[in-house]
């Protein structure tokens, strides 16, 4: 068995909870109430010392991961506190729990706790502490990824840009500068968890800790110097002293003493790189990011559930969903170059905390099923026994004892489990084992914690569809008639009636700006503390140039070799054209006049590159020559020219967007022609919804920018296209993904007189912006009576056996929190057809289902209604039948009628 290591004082004991437990109860039943923010805030001021288990020692062998001494499958979710609000947190939480996590996975994010040398933040969204302390009070694990490099599509992979500037700094290979910078922060981070005694021998949830990040993927590009540096960072780890294990995710060279693990869609073939090490799967990607332009991904429940159990089959022993919760990449922290605002990630927690079904409920169903299956998983040392039952069908066999397969198991002491998978992808397969035939669907794996009955089966979903719904935001009070309050009648599609505009200059504005010749690179000038770079240089033109163009009937043009990620031409302050990408070229033709002419090109960042070897030589900006052809005396080759610098937005650094600075700012009331222009500031003043549930801004009808509430900058945003005629005809915007909602945390509202200010770079019409709030509106669910029964009625005997009773299945339905079930719009038990939403009734029906299932579930959060012929009776004897529902969920205070014709 192979350990971390520990000090003499560090305990063995089994990790049982102290009597912080009840805080976490509190919670819940508050949370019940509809009391999220009163709760949350109280939960936050309330976890603050530890221990909040009995210590406990963590090693590993070569089967699992050993929590006190004992062998644990466990179950990971990633959540990463910073795409979150602390308000959010303790809710998140919880629902990772309540979905059959054992452990909170995270990265921790360099850039946001060292913005500048040596100066820390630990404060709101990056308080790593606390949200530690909230994941120990809820009686989970914590596996800390500090790295600290991460790339999680986070801006720079989480390097802070300052790091770039030391001289003879190399990231990520055997470099003095870069590894005494990078043992620093790592250093720091394991002295503050030791400090807030949070490692588990401590009393603390911190059982994993990771090393770098995806490091083998790089390697080879460093040569020598790569191998070097990957020893030296395992053995800085090692040093200090953490007493638990560090991991390094996709090093199949890591040294002896640390675990190699997997990140990929399907990780049930992977093997450590050492018979001593568990089979560690550090990313599950449930999902996967998204580039404006680009579709949103999406990964079914089905095809994640078929790859989670088979990796668990073939003995994997700690799966980890990245992500579990995805969140909102706040502020400017989006990874690039390109990737949207939103890291929704199709995680089984939706970015506004809000459960997806079927995918949260079927993984849910999954875990249980597994860890049913532990007390055989871990009993067996070597390999499973292993059963060819066609040619793409399989069984793996954990029991403590051999198994006979031709017949039934026994009911005596023998544990046993069982995985049977089909891996065809097309074709189901009926397979005879234990005595039994056993149905597997395509691509499925079906799971017998008892080696006879099926609790589980990947490709059959038992849990509800939800159907989420986007609503109009009625505000929480009537806005007063005064300039620039929002004036809502009834529930209004539109935010406000109201709006004032101020104009951002073009080119240089402050004193800061400088000149120096040549073109700069963009991150040398910027430091990354604004998206936007100005360029500006002046052009005289003569009348033979004229002469030129007017005889041919041609213009001159602005060539670039390289931009990235967008690159804006100005000529005497009007906007000439646009492109967009990845070091690409621009070619654009311009309207010179005689004389001297100011030209003016603007770099943008979009998010800086987040993943790859050298990071620190991308840059951003322009790259090569900056020419201007079609002139009567020839090209000009600008690239050398005496170039005036400015950094960022006029507004931006005038703080136009906060509160406190409205009173600096002229604003004026928007007028018609306003909403065609470029490079406007736009602000009004809102009340919140109604009610708790999440709020998201439409801003579809904008074109790109960036979005400020109260203060806080939500994010840039990117509608799908630009307004025809908010950009001349030479514009070439790449355009966004489809969905143009934007995350506002409730925590950040106040009740009424909100300020929303945005910055308009192309060009839209702000009286068409939306405010919207999110919940599943619609749940439905189809359960046969011929599905398995709960995974609640499966019982562990005290030899650790599993056992199931003769329990009907059951049809589950749940809201959202602080939602009822309103109404039910479908019932059926019998033999009904179609889907969810469009369900009907068939030749087979019980007339009485619409009036039982509402006497259960009406006026309900949730509700189980067992599917069989005792509840309904039997409409149609000798035929299978099915119970279909369709329910409405509302607030409280909404709930309507029971029943609506169907």
């Amino acid at each position: 068995m192979a350990s971390s290591p520990s000090p003499a004082s560090r305990a063995s004991a089994s990790p049982s909870r102290l009597p912080q437990q009840p805080l976490a109860f509190s919670l819940t039943f508050l949370l019940l109430l509809g009391c999220f923010a009163a709760a949350a805030g109280e939960l936050l001021r309330q976890v603050t010392d530890g221990p909040f288990f009995e210590p406990f020692n963590v090693t590993y062998d070569h089967r699992a991961v050993r929590i006190g001494g004992e062998r644990r499958m466990l179950v990971s979710a990633g959540l990463h506190y910073p795409r979150a609000t602390p308000e959010m947190w303790p809710s998140l939480i919880k629902k990772c729990k309540e979905g059959g996590a054992d452990v909170i996975e995270t990265y921790v994010f360099w850039n946001g706790h060292e913005p500048a040398k040596g100066q820390y933040y630990f404060e709101e969204r990056f308080d790593i502490v606390k949200f530690a302390k909230l994941i120990a009070a809820e009686g989970l694990f914590l596996f800390l990824r500090i790295g600290p490099y991460a790339c999680a599509e986070w801006n720079f992979g989480g390097f802070p840009v300052w790091l770039r500037d030391i001289p003879g700094i190399e990231f990520r290979t055997d470099n003095e500068p870069y590894k005494v910078e990078m043992q620093t922060f790592v250093t720091k981070i394991v002295d503050i968890m030791k400090e807030e005694k949070l490692y588990s021998w401590q009393g603390g949830p911190i059982i994993l800790q990771q090393i770098e990040n995806e490091y083998g993927n790089i390697q080879g590009r460093y040569g020598q110097a790569g191998k070097r540096y990957m020893q030296w960072a395992a053995q800085m780890a090692l040093g200090l002293d953490t007493g638990v294990p560090w991991v390094m995710c996709r090093q199949t060279d890591a040294p002896e003493q640390i675990l190699d693990t997997c990140n990929a869609f399907y990780c049930d073939g992977f093997k450590p790189n050492s018979y001593n090490k568990p089979t560690i799967w550090t990313e599950d990607w449930d999902g996967w990011y998204a580039d404006w332009g680009e579709r949103l991904p999406h990964r079914p429940a089905q095809d994640n559930a078929f790859a989670v159990a088979r990796f668990y089959q073939r003995g994997g022993s700690l799966q980890n969903y990245y992500m579990f919760f995805g969140g909102t990449n706040f502020e400017r922290t989006a990874g690039g170059p390109l990737q949207i605002t939103s890291y929704d990630y199709d995680a089984p927690i939706t970015e506004y905390g809000i459960l997806r079904q079927p995918k949260w409920g079927h993984l849910k169903d999954l875990h249980a099923a597994i860890k049913l299956c532990e007390p055989a998983l871990t009993a067996v040392d070597g390999s499973p026994q292993y059963v060819k039952l066609g040619s793409q069908q399989e069984a793996h066999i954990y029991s403590n004892r051999k198994v006979h397969t031709n017949g039934s198991i026994s009911r005596n002491s023998q544990i046993c489990s069982a995985f049977l998978a089909n891996i065809d992808e097309h074709k189901s397969v009926s397979v005879w084992i234990f005595g039994k035939s056993y149905n597997l669907p395509p691509w499925s794996v079906s799971i017998l914690p008892d080696c006879e009955n099926v609790a589980f089966n990947t490709a059959r979903v038992g849990t509800q569809t939800s159907v989420f719904s986007v609503e109009s935001g009625s505000p929480a009070y009537s806005s007063r008639q005064t300039p620039g309050v929002l004036s809502l009648v009834g529930k209004s599609p539109y935010l406000s009636s109201t709006w004032w505009t101020s104009k951002e200059p073009i080119g240089t504005w402050g004193d800061d700006n400088f000149s120096a010749e040549g073109i700069l690179e963009h991150l040398n000038v910027t430091k990354d503390i604004s998206d936007y770079l100005w360029y500006t240089t002046r052009v005289k033109i003569s009348d033979e140039d004229v002469a030129l163009w007017g005889s041919k009937g041609v213009l001159p043009s602005l060539t670039i070799d390289q931009i990235r990620d967008v690159a804006r031409v100005f000529v005497n302050g009007k906007l000439a054209g646009s492109k967009v990408g990845k070091w690409v070229s621009l070619n654009q033709s311009i309207q010179l006049d005689k004389g001297v002419n100011e030209l003016t090109l603007l770099s943008e960042i979009v998010g800086l590159q987040n993943y790859g070897a050298f990071l620190e030589k991308d840059g951003a900006g322009i790259r090569g020559h900056v020419k201007l052809t079609g002139l009567s005396s020839g090209d000009i080759d600008l690239t050398n020219s005496l170039w005036t610098y400015q950094v960022g937005l006029k507004g931006e650094f005038s703080m136009i967007y906060s509160p406190e600075k409205q009173g600096c700012s002229e604003w004026n009331s928007v007028q018609k022609d306003d909403i065609q222009s470029p490079f406007k500031w736009y602000k009004t003043m809102f009340d919140a919804p109604e009610g708790t549930d999440p709020v998201a801004i439409g801003l579809g009808s904008m074109g790109k920018g960036q979005a400020w509430v109260n203060g806080r900058l939500i994010g840039r945003y990117w509608s799908i296209v630009a307004p025809e005629s908010g950009c001349p005809s030479s514009c070439n915007y790449a355009g966004a993904y489809g969905d143009s909602k934007y995350h506002i945390p409730r925590e950040w509202l106040q009740e009424s007189d909100n300020l929303l200010v945005l910055f308009e770079e192309t060009g839209g019409d702000p009286y068409q912006i939306s405010l919207e709030v999110h919940y599943t509106k619609t749940v439905c669910s189809r359960i046969s009576e011929n599905y398995y029964p709960p995974l609640s009625a499966w019982t562990r005997l005290a030899n650790g056996r599993a056992s199931v009773n003769e329990v009907a299945p059951e049809l589950h339905l749940q809201c959202d929190d602080g939602h009822v079930i309103s109404k039910i719009t479908f019932a059926s038990y019998g033999t009904p057809s179609g889907g969810c939403q469009n369900f009907s009734v068939g030749n087979c029906h019980a007339s009485s289902t619409l009036d039982l299932v509402t006497e259960a579930c009406v006026g309900k959060d949730k509700c189980a209604i067992s599917v069989t012929n005792d509840v309904f009776g039997d409409p149609c004897p000798r035929v299978v039948k099915d119970l279909a529902v369709q329910a409405e969920c509302s607030g409280p205070s909404t709930t309507k009628g029971a029943r609506e014709d169907m």
